[in-house]
């Protein structure tokens, strides 16, 4: 073969894709070990494929990846949102942008883009063996898998995603491999005061960790075992090393209401009727009963201290994290091939020629709302159309 690409998911299906269509002569076969291919697609956004994100300015757009950004500003200013956008419509796809700038198809139907990749594939040639799980690869590119079958290519590309797999093989093959770990996931709080409030979500806060000394501000949901939402989500990816290293156990910080507090001076509804701007009641009704204050009285009737440490409640809410746990199936992983052994103006390995990467087995990852599959886009975009230069 020409081109055979081990993994068949987001970078290595559309690498495949552009390499077929831009050589139409050359023969592209994708090695995928389980029987479907485009699994995360398939999950991704609760099953509505959260596609991309509307940031269209490439310097903006890195600024939402911990770990690549400074290697993929190169690659979004010749491959990003505007140009996946323009691939699916032009194929029949229309994508709708959702208030956060999220972008799915107007079907709502992740399967609406794995059908329109899959045959993008077929119309092209492309030759996807299921099933086929590769247990070696030489220097010379030959390809050995479980079933006994050997295969032979000029150039592979190596799409694995997060899987251990993967790892020992680029190492193998003479990369370094940034130890892996999990990046965007919610934070089990055990003893939070509260659990009682699941599906309880606010706009915005600020959640910080006040020993690595990172915060983030956005909407944050109360779940049943923590705290979730984008707020959470985005700090969970920039601070995943530190994270990792603390064994996920660190206080947590929550600023319930970033844009200030106003308390009312006079009022003849008692205090639960007339809660602070900006917080719902059953989380205003925790936080008067973390101050001790009865929610019958009337703010007038509540001391100086009282209201400091109402004050206190809710600007410094302190709890302590203990684990993680996975967001929903979207796993996410920081860490993988070394990123100073690429050449991101190919995407072929500054080690061994002929070797190319994409999509979550390099040391990529972005924070939640499309971003990590717009790293992917880009990355099979530039491989498959330079894999024969």
């Amino acid at each position: 073969m020409d081109l055979i690409i081990i993994g068949g998911g987001a970078a290595g299906i559309f690498a495949a894709i552009n390499f077929a269509e831009t050589y139409p002569r050359k023969k592209a076969l994708i090695l995928e070990q389980s029987q479907q291919v485009l699994s995360k697609v398939k999950i991704s956004g609760g099953g509505r494929c959260n596609v991309t994100h509307s940031c269209f300015d490439p310097r903006q757009l890195v600024q939402n990846y911990p770990r690549g950004n400074q290697e993929l500003l190169g690659p979004f200013s010749r491959f990003q949102p505007s140009d996946i956008v323009n691939w699916f419509e032009s194929r029949g796809v229309p994508l709708k942008t959702e208030a956060d700038g999220r972008m799915f198809p107007k079907t709502n139907q992740s399967q609406t883009i794995i059908d329109c990749l899959l045959k993008a594939a077929t119309d092209a040639g492309v030759v996807i063996q299921k099933g086929a799980k590769v247990v070696d690869v030489d220097m010379g590119f030959k390809i050995y898998l479980k079933s006994g079958e050997t295969l032979t290519a000029k150039k592979i590309m190596i799409a694995t995603g997060s899987s251990r797999f993967g790892y020992d093989l680029v190492q193998k093959l003479g990369h370094t491999v940034i130890n892996p770990v999990p990046s965007l996931f919610t934070f089990n709080i055990p003893n939070s005061p509260f659990h009682k409030l699941t599906g309880v979500s606010v706009d915005d806060a600020i959640v910080t960790l006040p020993e690595l000394k990172m915060s983030q501000k956005a909407p944050l949901l109360i779940t049943h075992w923590g705290f979730s939402g984008p707020a959470v989500l985005k700090l969970s990816a920039w601070a995943a090393r530190e994270l990792h290293e603390l064994s996920y156990n660190t206080p947590v910080m929550i600023d319930w209401c970033p844009n200030g507090i106003e308390f009312p001076k006079e009022s003849s509804k008692s205090i639960f009727n007339e809660p602070i701007k900006y917080l719902p009641k059953k989380l205003w009704a925790t936080l008067l009963t973390l101050s001790k204050i009865d929610g019958n009285k009337k703010w007038q009737q509540i001391s100086r201290k009282q209201r400091v440490c109402l004050q206190q409640n809710i600007k410094q809410t302190l709890v302590t994290m203990s684990g993680k746990t996975t967001f929903k199936q979207e796993f996410v992983t920081c860490g993988g091939v070394k990123l100073s052994e690429v050449n991101f103006k190919t995407m072929e390995s500054k080690l061994v020629p002929n070797l190319y990467f994409g999509g979550e087995v390099l040391d990529i990852d972005g924070v939640t709302g499309g971003f990590n599959f717009q790293a992917a886009w880009t990355c099979g975009w530039i491989a498959g159309n330079q894999l024969d230069s």
